[in-house]
């Protein structure tokens, strides 16, 4: 299929898109100019199952770019996958924080600049096509992957989904993932996920609509079946909705391996590209093909569109290609701190002898109880298709070492109530760090689920003579049988009592939660006076965790996410359903529908210094669109950094008393007032009909908080009309 012989067939073509050109004569042309087997050879990864599955397992995942439809004879480079979204997964790349700490700063633009950097980042590395997209709405905080997205809010998703295509568009395409529904680890191989038509499109799809409008080059579609068919040749969801409502030209791709069922019907369906090997395609197209069940003009749809996505791409103005020492430079890394820094929360800072907790004085602290088993532990989230190859991960300990350099820091790593307890009594202050690993929660794929016999006959035969491949080997190599959806959404037992003997030992104690979703803190948080969500931060976590802890930098950070006081108060969760029906209650809305006072709401967030809203006044909408004035002022004594957020409250019938339509953090100096421009967006407050979206109410209240039903919002009328 490939030679040594390059052509410039393809840069010709970019070249006269470069100049103005129709993409859409040079797409033709290009396919015109492609044999039935080079067609062909577009539709699948390029690695032989077998060997490619190999090279998985010896090397690891990704360590170099995954090619699929490479073409010499025609120059065409293909697309060159590299996964994420914590970093570039090829290599050995910067870890930054995990997405939904990224979520947790609720800053775009800082969004936005890291998508520029893990674009560098992958196309030193020879990548082109980025698959760390990642904006499927977490229905539950057990999901394994919810550290791979940025928050439990459709609009906060799409936005932050949009910002990261922007930034990666300077280097490479982006895909977004999983299309749709995806939001279950255990079962995601065999769960059909039901949703009736309004809570598709308003809930569960928004964000991919949004990141579609801001020009993503791709879209991965998950493993899960969608109202009875797999989402890898659901034609309803990608002919229908992703091309025909909402016009996508880029291209379909699969998950990796078990994205799809039948060769054939995924590609009549409209998925483009199986990814990431030679696999089912190979194997059963050119039959499908002969007996009609698909015909070559789906191959040549497909072709097109794949063809069309690389011109697209390779004739925009990229930023100049990068060279190896951008990976992990001095740059990046303070990037990844100051990402980390802004997204620490502090959700509970009470006074002690009449001073809050935080932030510590460097200069008068002697010495500190550093406790819990992730104290020293690099630790930047689950080991699957996720997980970067960062150079160096700073612990917390070494973080508050270089940050205390004055203080004696006593470390106690093991599972130990009575040490923890010893330790803390003769310290200024204790800080006990627990929360999750990859052992607790992120990618699944356990020798059990290598072993279902539906998957295995996705696999092609073993070639002739070739040794037993080692299926659990396998499991292990592409995200092990560790990690999946949390079974518990509290600490371990252990880490309570840890806690707890630690605060009773000493009154200034501060407990920092690792994790990606909620965890339900109540058997413990009333012990505690400080409490500090660190998340999985990154490889210059814990710089940042010591430039918060000190006051180096305001705590700053909002909640992406609603944290429950019970589980009683979420929707139900199965992990190991093969069925479940979702609808539009979860998070902050079922909350708010039941009446159920959150632990900490959507949004939610303490600083060091105190913010106050004093108005907001809307623009009339344009379209869908609307840009609010707030005026704010920093009523402390130190800077600061808020997060302005809107929302809306409507009174309509079977929908969301409070949803969010807009964010914007601002920073301010001790007592200064400032007018920002926050925009907003109606979407949120519309329906949908068989005749599209409409207003939920003619009039809607907007609110002007720091978090989700704040009492110190302000208000002002934000009258609704047709979009």
């Amino acid at each position: 299929m490939k030679t040594s012989v390059e052509s410039k067939t393809f840069a010709t073509a970019v070249e006269r898109v470069a100049e103005g050109g129709e993409i859409a004569a040079e797409t033709e042309w290009l396919l015109s100019q492609l044999t039935d087997g080079e067609k062909l050879w577009l539709l699948d990864g390029d690695a032989e199952f077998w060997p490619g599955m190999g090279s998985m397992m010896q090397e690891g995942y990704n360590v170099r770019p995954i090619e699929m439809g490479r073409i010499d004879r025609l120059g065409i480079p293909g697309l060159r996958f590299s996964d994420g979204p914590r970093g570039a997964v090829v290599g050995a790349s910067t870890a930054f924080p995990v997405a939904m700490a990224r979520g947790a700063t609720w800053d775009v633009d800082l969004e936005e600049r890291i998508g520029v950097a893990i674009g560098r980042e992958l196309r030193a590395h020879g990548a082109n096509f980025f698959g760390g997209v990642c904006i499927n709405l977490p229905r539950h905080p057990a999901w394994g992957r919810a550290q791979e997205t940025y928050g439990e809010d459709p609009h906060l998703l799409g936005e932050f989904g949009a910002a990261l295509v922007r930034g990666i568009h300077h280097h490479a395409m982006a895909v977004a993932k999983h299309y749709a529904l995806n939001s279950m680890e255990n079962a995601r191989f065999t769960v059909d996920v039901q949703a009736d038509d309004a809570t598709l499109h308003e809930v569960f799809l928004p964000h991919f609509r949004r990141v579609v409008e801001e020009g993503v080059d791709g879209i991965m579609t998950s493993y899960n079946s969608v109202n009875g068919e797999w989402a890898g040749q659901n034609e309803v969801l990608m002919e229908h909705i992703l091309r025909g409502q909402w016009g996508f030209e880029g291209v379909t791709v699969s998950d990796f391996i078990f994205g799809l069922r039948d060769a054939g019907r995924s590609l009549g369906a409209g998925l483009d590209v199986e990814e990431p090997f030679r696999q089912q395609r190979a194997q059963h197209l050119p039959a499908d093909l002969a007996a009609g069940r698909v015909s070559w003009d789906d191959v040549d749809r497909a072709a097109r569109r794949i063809l069309r996505t690389q011109l697209a791409h390779h004739s925009r103005t990229l930023d100049d290609e990068p060279g190896l020492e951008v990976v992990f430079s001095d740059e990046h890394r303070a990037l990844a701190r100051e990402a980390s820094r802004a997204s620490i929360v502090l959700l509970q800072n009470e006074p002690v002898a009449g001073v809050p907790v935080l932030p510590l004085s460097a200069d008068s602290l002697t010495s500190v109880a550093l406790i819990g088993r992730l104290a020293d532990l690099p630790n930047t989230g689950d080991h699957g298709s996720s997980d970067v190859r960062s150079p160096q991960v700073v612990t917390a300990l070494e973080g508050l070492t270089a940050a205390l350099p004055d203080a004696r820091i006593t470390s106690v790593t093991d599972d130990d109530p009575d040490a923890a307890a010893a330790a803390a009594s003769s310290a200024d202050v204790a800080i006990v760090v627990a929360g999750y690993t990859a052992a607790d929660e992120g990618e699944f794929l356990g020798a059990d689920s290598m072993a279902d016999a539906a998957l295995l006959s996705l696999f092609p035969p073993l070639p002739e003579g070739a040794p037993a491949f080692d299926l659990s080997q396998a499991a292990g190599a592409m995200g092990g049988a560790t990690g999946g959806d949390r079974a518990s959404l509290r600490l371990r037992p252990v880490d309570v009592e840890i806690i707890k003997a630690t605060a009773a030992a000493n009154p200034r104690t501060i407990v920092v939660v690792v994790t990606a979703g909620a965890v339900i803190t109540e058997e413990w948080r009333h012990d505690v006076p400080a409490l500090v969500v660190g998340w999985y931060s990154g490889a210059e976590g814990g710089h940042a965790l010591a430039d918060a802890l000190t006051g180096r930098a305001d705590a700053s950070g909002r909640l992406p996410y609603s944290i429950p006081t019970s589980e009683d108060h979420l929707p139900f969760f199965d992990r190991d359903a093969t069925s479940i029906v979702y609808d539009r209650w979860y998070g902050q809305r079922l909350l708010d529908r039941d009446g159920h006072a959150a632990a900490f709401p959507l949004g939610f967030g303490l600083s060091y210094t105190s913010f106050r809203i004093h108005s907001v006044s809307p623009s009339p909408i344009e379209g869908e669109s609307f840009d609010a004035i707030v005026r704010v002022t920093n009523t402390g004594s130190r800077a600061g950094r808020h997060v302005v957020q809107l929302y809306a409250t409507v009174d309509a019938e079977d929908f969301p008393a409070r949803v969010l339509l807009g964010f914007s953090p601002v920073e301010l100096d001790a007592g200064e007032t400032a007018e920002i421009v926050v925009a907003g967006s109606v979407r949120p407050l519309q329906r949908w009909t068989e005749g599209g979206f409409v207003p939920a109410a003619a009039v809607a209240t907007l609110e002007a908080s720091s978090y989700s039903g704040d009492p110190a919002s302000v208000t002002a009328p934000l009258p609704l009309s047709l979009p």
